[in-house]
C-alpha cells in the first residue's frame, strides 16, 4: 500500500492536518507511528484503514482485508459481546467458531453475554481487537490499542502483531507508551503535522557467528593425486573445513598437512575411509 502525496484537512477552509505524505507499507512490515499529541497520528491511521479519504492525493493498493481498531471502540451498539462477534463473523462469511476462539483467547468468555454498552473501556477494546482479527488481515491498523487493557492483554498485543506480519500482513500501530517500538524489525514513522519522517529503519541481520566446531566430526576423504586440488576446492566451496592433505602411505604412516585448517565433511563421489570425533 502506498500513500501518494496525500494531504488531509477536516474542513475545506481548515488548516491542513497532514501534508504531502509519501510513504509505502510493505507486506510483513510493522510500522510504529509516533508524534506529539495533535500531530495527526490518528488521522494518518484512519486514512490507512479507509475510514477517511484523502483531501488530496491517493492511497494505492490497500489490502482487501483491513482490521481496524480505533483508540476507543464504539460500544454503543445493541449487541452482547458474543452476539456482536458472531454477527461480524457472519458478515465476513466465517463460522461462529472463529468468534468463539477469539472470545477465549482474549479472555472475554466471562463477558460473552454482557451488552456492549456495559463493558469497561479495556474490555470493549478487547472486543475491538477480536473483531479486527476474526480473519487474518492484510493490513492491521491499531490506534493506541493498549488503552484500558490489563497487563496480560497488553503483553499479548506484540504477539498478535507478530502473527499478522508472519502471515504476510502489515501492521500500523500508534504507540505513545513505547510498548512495541522496539519490536525487532519495526519501522518508525514520526508524524510532524507538516509531513512524515521515517526513522528507525530496520538494520540488516547480523552475520552468523563462525562455527566453533562444537558439532563437527572429522571425515577422511581419499582422492586420486591429480584430483586433490579440485577436491579441496569442492569441499571449501561447500562450506567445509579442510584440516589437511597428506600422501596415502601404504604402511599407514601419516604424512604432513600442506593446507590450512578449513572445514572437512564428505563430498558425493569421494570415498570416505574413516570418521572419528575430535
Amino acid at each position: 500500500m502506498r500513500f501518494d502525496k496525500v494531504w488531509f484537512r477536516y474542513a475545506r477552509r481548515a488548516d491542513w492536518t497532514l501534508q504531502d505524505i509519501d510513504a509505502a507499507v510493505e507486506p510483513g512490515q510493522t510500522i510504529v507511528v509516533l508524534g506529539r499529541n495533535g500531530a495527526g497520528k490518528s488521522t494518518l491511521l484512519q486514512l490507512a484503514a479507509g475510514v477517511l479519504r484523502p483531501s488530496r492525493g491517493v492511497i494505492h493498493d490497500r489490502p482487501a482485508v483491513v482490521g481496524w481498531v480505533p483508540e476507543r471502540f464504539p460500544a454503543a451498539q445493541p449487541f452482547t459481546t458474543i452476539g456482536y462477534l458472531r454477527s461480524m463473523a457472519q458478515i465476513r462469511g466465517l463460522p461462529a467458531a472463529g468468534a468463539d476462539r477469539w472470545l477465549e483467547r482474549l479472555g472475554l468468555t466471562g463477558h460473552a453475554d454482557t451488552p456492549l454498552p456495559d463493558l469497561s473501556k479495556g474490555t470493549a477494546q478487547k472486543v475491538g481487537l477480536a473483531q479486527a482479527l476474526l480473519t487474518t488481515p492484510g493490513l492491521l491498523v491499531l490506534d493506541e490499542p493498549w488503552e484500558g487493557l490489563d497487563a496480560p492483554s497488553r503483553q499479548l498485543i506484540p504477539e498478535l502483531v507478530t502473527e499478522v506480519t508472519a502471515a504476510g500482513g502489515a501492521v500500523l500501530v500508534s504507540d505513545h507508551r513505547g510498548e512495541i517500538a522496539n519490536l525487532p524489525g519495526a519501522i518508525h514513522w514520526t508524524v510532524t503535522g507538516h509531513g512524515l519522517h521515517h526513522t528507525g529503519e530496520p538494520e540488516p541481520e547480523p552475520e552468523p557467528e563462525p562455527d566453533t566446531g562444537a558439532d563437527e566430526v572429522v571425515v577422511e576423504v581419499v582422492a586420486r593425486r591429480h584430483e586433490a586440488a579440485a577436491t579441496v576446492d569442492r569441499l571449501r566451496a561447500s562450506g567445509h573445513r579442510v584440516l589437511g592433505v597428506r600422501e596415502r602411505d601404504p604402511a599407514g604412516v601419516r604424512g604432513t598437512s600442506s593446507f590450512p585448517r578449513q572445514r572437512a565433511m564428505g563430498v558425493p563421489g569421494i570415498e570416505s575411509t574413516e570418521s572419528e570425533g575430535r
